[in-house]
């Protein structure tokens, strides 16, 4: 009986790695210093996880304006492998554009403003197109979530530029009983060079402030949450005096600038490139640059090498990445593809599978 014994303790002791193995994999730990350091690599390189579901719905108001709603829902997780989140389906998103001529529009975004939505950057028209976020969004000052805005776009020969405004709350600030506001200028000028070749340079100015929750209005109490959605419902703003009272504190401004280049090799293969650098420390840069065919034929491919220098933890990141994309008809496509990732001292190579399927 005693082989009979010995085997089964092999067993019970090769469960309980197992378990202990899957509970490290699907669990985040308490103690954020004890996490592994190949999740936080993986999270920097926009490897996700989950679905994705996104409805968009447009209509046209008169012979030049635009009206569009957009629904997210999502179950993905925080990080690389962390806490599930389920997100139920949401308002994201609401744009109204209207066309004042050939060279002049104007758009306004009262909820879910990103400078992607005022921007005029040929990237911005591949979302999605790549295998990770890193390679596949652009700079990451277009994706910034700035609440609401309004921006302008002029035309003039060769040369396009954007101009917009966004406010954005940052919610309650610590140790005081004020809210945060960020006031945030975003900027662009497109040159349109010959041969399909554009060159961008992108700029994204923000001041942070702290707005006294007393602002006298007369006799009306305002509830924080018709004014910025993500803060506490209980938060209110109450006015007492006819006059408007305002304390405010000024925080030191931040901001980054992007350089971007596109140009179209032939008819669908296409090669860009971006840098971007941000003001509070000009030795951090972000970099990218792809390379794809994107035709509409049975396969298409894509390539990029993107990295950081200078990133949070001072090491540098670097990454390459190569997928093949396979079109199952018009509306649904697979992406299997290889990435490297090398962030400081840890060295990943990861499998991935992505598939779009639009209605």
């Amino acid at each position: 009986m005693e082989p009979v014994a010995l085997a089964v303790d092999k067993l019970k002791s090769f469960a309980k790695s197992s378990q202990d193995f899957v509970h490290t994999l699907t669990h985040r730990p308490e103690n954020s210093s004890s996490r592994n350091p190949n999740c936080d690599a993986l999270s920097r390189a926009g490897i996700r996880t989950g679905i994705d579901s996104r409805f968009t719905f447009e209509t046209t108001i008169g012979p030049k304006d635009t009206l569009a709603a957009e629904f997210v829902a999502s179950q993905k997780g925080k990080g690389y492998l962390g806490e599930v989140l389920g997100q139920s389906l949401s308002l994201e998103k609401v744009l109204y554009k209207t066309n004042s001529s050939d060279w002049l529009s104007a758009v306004a975004i009262p909820v879910g403003a990103q400078c992607r939505d005022v921007a005029i950057t040929p990237i911005s028209s591949h979302q999605g197109k790549g295998l990770t976020d890193l390679s596949s969004l652009g700079p990451p000052l277009l994706n910034q979530h700035s609440g609401s805005g309004i921006g302008i776009k002029v035309r003039k020969s060769n040369i396009v530029a954007s101009l917009a405004q966004f406010v954005s709350g940052l919610g309650m600030q610590a140790g005081s009983d004020c809210m945060g506001h960020c006031f945030s200028t975003f900027g662009q000028v497109v040159c349109e060079l010959p041969r399909g070749t554009k060159l961008s340079l992108l700029g994204l100015h923000q001041v942070p402030r702290s707005l006294s929750q007393r602002i006298s209005l007369g006799p009306l109490t305002i509830p924080v949450g018709l004014l910025e959605r993500h803060r506490a419902p209980e938060t209110v703003v109450e006015a007492s005096a006819p006059a408007m009272i305002e304390s405010t504190q000024e925080h030191v401004s931040t901001g980054c600038v992007a350089l971007t280049l596109e140009s179209e090799i032939d008819g669908f293969t296409r090669i860009e490139g971006w840098i971007e650098m941000q003001k509070s420390n000009p030795e951090r840069l972000q970099w990218a640059v792809n390379m794809s065919d994107d035709s509409e034929d049975s396969f298409g491919w894509g390539m990029s090498l993107s990295g950081m220098v200078g990133g949070p933890t001072n090491g540098d990141h670097f990454q390459a990445e190569s997928y093949l994309k396979v079109n199952l008809g018009k509306r649904f496509s697979l992406k299997p593809g290889l990435a490297y990732i090398a962030d400081g001292n840890s060295k990943i190579t990861a499998f991935m599978l992505r598939s779009n399927w639009s209605l």
